[in-house]
């Protein structure tokens, strides 16, 4: 009897567990015969809140042997071997593109696999990274920038280069980049000119098109950038924008809803900066009256990097990141892109309680769904290697790379015919540490046999002329350094001691009290403590700063508000 009793219940269980997993595999959203609709239809109605959430969010990461499931319920999409940089504004990343590109294969594989073997309706993710002007990622070739490429007039040109990259990114298990950016460049002081194709409207509708068919016709969806006005007035990333709608009609809009339209663009990212008093990424208007209705956009649309709290701590129109999310998807935002996995918490809360509305929710999970189901990720997930390779040997590229940068040279003066240099010329000076940088631009990844300027010129003239060099003036400033905190003391401890008054004229009893290593903040988008509002505060640092050795030193503070600095009470 004891024997009976005991192997009657294990049999059971296995019946039940191989019944449950025969259920699944003829679920009708795992039939590929199926029209994509229904099988959208057929997954979306077996999801629970939590899995449909983590479809409509995406962040850099990795996925490692030792993962204990925090991945369970699924996620839109990874972009692998990014994390956040630790930038004042929680908006930078930093990238690792230096892994060998098969090994790169293997781990998008194995990362792929877990989604679909692990997690419990198997929802494959989208790979995504940055592919301005090639993929950012280690072998692949490095396009010019987007700037230049707009400076060779020729769409065709345009499109073959296109092609490459995404071939590119495919054969490393991309299947989505975050290009092209299409905002116009109406103020050169704006520090992501180089990004863009310029001012002209027409030019950037035309060059973007190109970009985006390369991408889209080739299995990688490509993601437009930033909607919209993304350049504030002065050149100032991300200030409030307040154009009417005919402006933005003849301008702004041209290249978004030509690329959405001709070029049939699958993604759209939004800007940091608000439209008309409202943030873009929770502005109904732009997103689901322009962009959806008017303009019949059926792709899925993306925040920029923590976009969405900036309602939070940039606009001052919602009192927290659930509210600012709740804003964002009922406006019509599809999914929210975060630089760290631990920020799904901040947002969860607003869809477990019901703050989104449950067809607005259904249709952004519907969007991103039927974009996987069109890429082919669920029955076709993984890349071959074999094929991989041979993309990874193929250097046409680097000919087409060189082809349009020889087409994006623009020649405005040439004095007494300098150009090009003669081999008779009897000393060349070349100045300014770009000479020697080998720069490739933004969103750029380490490229192959980089050859500098100053490199260059020397293999061309040999040793038939005397070259020259001089640093010059540097890009980044080296007229000061910030005090190291060994030099700063207060009552015997390292550091300042700073009071936090929560007003502008130290009046009262500070709000907080603490010691500072060093003075060295960028308090933009928030403001020093919780306890201070982001603005009209004030702080005084007092202590005792010891030299290191004797001599004269220029002492002085540096920043964009006012201040006072005082040596032995002076």
């Amino acid at each position: 009897m004891y024997y009976y009793h005991k192997h009657v219940p294990v049999t059971i269980l296995f019946l039940l567990v191989a019944f449950t997993a025969f259920c699944q595999s003829s679920f009708p959203y795992k039939n590929p015969k199926l029209p994509v609709e229904q099988r959208v239809n057929d997954l979306l109605k077996r999801m629970t809140i939590e899995e449909k959430f983590y479809q409509l969010f995406m962040v850099p990461g990795d996925l490692d042997e030792g993962d204990t499931g925090k991945y369970k319920h699924g996620i839109f999409g990874l972009q692998v071997h990014a994390t956040a940089a630790g930038d004042a504004n929680g908006q930078m990343l930093r990238y690792n593109a230096n892994e060998k590109s098969l090994d790169l294969v293997k781990k998008m594989n194995f990362i792929q696999s877990y989604f679909l073997k692990k997690t419990r309706l198997g929802i494959p993710i989208i790979p995504f990274d940055e592919g301005l002007h090639g993929v950012v990622r280690e072998g692949a070739t490095s396009f010019p920038q987007a700037i230049a490429l707009a400076a060779t007039w020729d769409t065709a040109l345009m499109h073959r280069v296109s092609i490459a990259a995404a071939l590119e990114a495919r054969a490393r298990g991309l299947r989505d980049v975050l290009s092209p950016v299409i905002n116009l460049a109406t103020d050169v002081r704006w520090g992501r000119t180089e990004e863009t194709y310029g001012e002209d409207p027409y030019l950037s509708a035309a060059m973007g098109v190109a970009f985006v068919k390369g991408f889209e016709e080739n299995g990688v969806i490509t993601t437009p950038k930033h909607f919209v006005a993304n350049v504030g007035d002065g050149g100032r990333d991300s200030y409030p924008i307040h154009y009417s709608e005919r402006f933005l009609d003849e301008t702004y809009f041209v290249p978004f809803k030509a690329c959405v339209q001709e070029g049939k663009a699958r993604s759209i990212m939004t800007a940091y900066n608000s439209l008309n008093g409202i943030a873009c990424s929770s502005n109904k208007w732009l997103l689901t009256e322009k962009l959806k209705k008017q303009w019949g956009f059926n792709g899925f649309v993306i925040s920029d990097a923590n976009a969405v709290g900036g309602e939070v701590v940039l606009h001052n129109t919602a009192d927290s990141y659930a509210t600012a999310g709740e804003h964002a998807i009922n406006a019509g935002l599809d999914v929210i892109f975060q630089t760290d996995y631990a920020h799904a918490q901040l947002f969860l809360p607003a869809f477990l309680n019901k703050k989104i509305n449950s067809q607005r929710l259904d249709d952004a999970v519907r969007r991103v769904l039927r974009a996987k189901f069109e890429l082919g990720l669920f029955e076709h997930p993984y890349v071959d290697e074999q094929s991989a390779k041979k993309v990874f040997a193929d250097t046409t590229s680097r000919w087409l790379a060189k082809k349009a940068a020889q087409e994006s040279i623009v020649l405005l003066k040439n004095k007494d015919q300098l150009l090009p240099l003669q081999r008779t010329t009897r000393t060349i000076a070349v100045i300014g540490d770009d000479a020697v940088a080998a720069r490739l631009g933004g969103y750029s990844g380490p490229g192959n046999n980089k050859i500098s300027i100053l490199e260059g010129i020397r293999n061309k003239v040999g040793n038939s002329s005397t070259i020259l060099y001089s640093e010059g003036a540097s890009v980044l400033s080296k007229d000061w350094e910030v005090v190291p905190a060994n030099y700063l003391t207060h009552d015997g401890q390292r550091g300042l001691r700073g009071a936090y008054y929560d007003n502008i004229h130290f009046d009262g009893t500070p709000a907080v009290v603490r010691t500072d290593n060093t003075i060295d903040y960028s308090w933009t988008l928030f403001g020093p403590d919780s306890k201070l509002s982001n603005n009209w505060y004030s702080v005084r640092w007092t202590g005792e700063l010891v030299s290191p050795k004797a001599g004269t030193f220029k002492i002085g503070l540096k920043g964009n508000d006012g201040f006072r600095l005082y040596i032995d009470d002076r």
